[in-house]
């Protein structure tokens, strides 16, 4: 019998697994292109991108193996007292579970604790069960991308009150 799924704060060692989760996801479904995470250095350095001030890191983890994460990002040129919901993806095998929207909403929790008023995320038509997802717990589309992600490979924006 397997353990129950543990979501936890990112450690440096989940460095490589969470890089390759997020790159096998991104490959499956087509989506990985120029201007994504798919090709962004930082991918492969999670643990110390989410050391920023304002940030946070969630990973999901079930008998040693990580299944995905989930991040909150205080992206620069945002508006005030909004961060960028960041970087969830799954394994294939957690999909279609409930643990994305289970990552989503701690992760959002974390935010409106820790002053944001605002979740703005960025995605990509490949990934359309993610976005029906957002739309499900709230998050409205917008006509332009906020802030300065250096995502230009994503073309869906959306935002949602805390």
């Amino acid at each position: 019998m397997s353990e129950a799924i543990h979501i936890r704060n990112i450690e440096p060692s989940d460095n490589v697994a969470i890089a390759a989760v997020i790159r096998n996801a991104l490959a499956e479904f087509g989506a990985n292109k120029q201007g994504t995470v798919y090709f962004d250095p930082t991918t492969d350095h999670l643990f110390e991108l989410f050391k920023a001030p304002g940030s946070v890191y969630y990973v999901a983890e079930q008998d040693g193996k990580i299944l995905g994460g989930c991040g909150i990002f205080p992206t620069e040129a945002l508006p005030e007292k909004t961060c960028e919901l960041v970087k969830l993806y799954l394994d294939k095998n957690a999909r279609g579970t409930g643990l994305g929207k289970k990552l989503l909403l701690k992760a959002m929790d974390w935010a409106k604790v820790n002053g944001y008023d605002q979740v703005y995320l960025e995605s990509m038509p490949e990934l359309s069960k993610a976005v029906s997802i957002y739309e499900k717990v709230g998050f409205e589309k917008l006509n332009q991308a906020l802030g300065n992600s250096g995502h230009c490979g994503c073309d869906i924006w959306m935002l949602k009150k805390l």
